[in-house]
């Protein structure tokens, strides 16, 4: 999907286009699992139902955007100050914001790393639905990132425990809400590139303006 339509002259989106243009993305994903599918479905419902669904403050239930990073080493997680378990980085959108930005923004926060959507655009990888913090709801959006052969080097205020594990190291530590994002990430030719020793082509980025996702 092009870039521009519905967008301002600083980059953000309409909530009327955001929720057509992350529809469609939904509608040309194929879950893989049970449990993807049951969260595609009540993803899709929820952007019919709510009024706002990507304001964290207009009610309990909100779509997030989070990132699988793939790089040389394998995929960055980092370790969840109030959970205490190793996730993917990601958080919540900001007014004005697509998901996608969201989990690049967010990753690049957490990560303390310089990372870029791939080729062609943000790619959703997986749909997942989870309890949070404070009886929220979650409707997570993940994205693949590209990142460097560099380490992780959170600022103060994030998660200080951020790192490379590879591809077996990060299922073993997952929880079933992560595994999904991990396998399909796995899956990418830029994860395959990116193994090879090539993190693959770095797209260029235009100063507040980013592609949708691919579809």
């Amino acid at each position: 999907m092009a870039v521009g339509a519905g967008e301002g002259e600083d980059g953000t989106t309409g909530s009327d286009d955001l929720v057509a243009r992350v529809e469609a993305s939904l509608a040309a994903h194929l879950p893989a699992g049970d449990r993807e599918i049951r969260a595609l479905a009540r993803l899709r419902g929820a952007l019919g139902r709510l009024a706002r669904p990507f304001d964290e403050l207009a009610g309990p239930e909100h779509v997030t955007g989070s990132a699988v990073v793939v790089g040389p080493r394998g995929t960055v997680l980092h370790l969840h100050k109030r959970l205490g378990r190793w996730l993917q980085p990601g958080g919540h959108v900001e007014p004005g914001e697509a998901p996608w930005d969201a989990a690049l923004r967010e990753s690049e926060e957490e990560t303390g790393l310089a990372l870029a959507h791939p080729e062609g655009g943000p790619r959703l990888l997986h749909v997942d639905v989870h309890a949070a913090a404070r009886g929220h709801t979650h409707l997570d959006l993940r994205y693949l990132l590209v990142g460097p052969d560099r380490d992780p080097a959170p600022p103060p205020g994030e998660s200080p425990d951020a790192r490379w594990f590879s591809w077996e190291e990060a299922l073993a530590v997952a929880d079933d809400a992560l595994v999904g994002a991990l396998r399909a990430a796995r899956r990418q030719p830029e994860a395959a590139s990116a193994r090879a020793g090539d993190a693959g082509p770095r797209p260029a980025r235009v100063p507040g303006r980013r592609p949708a996702p691919a579809q």
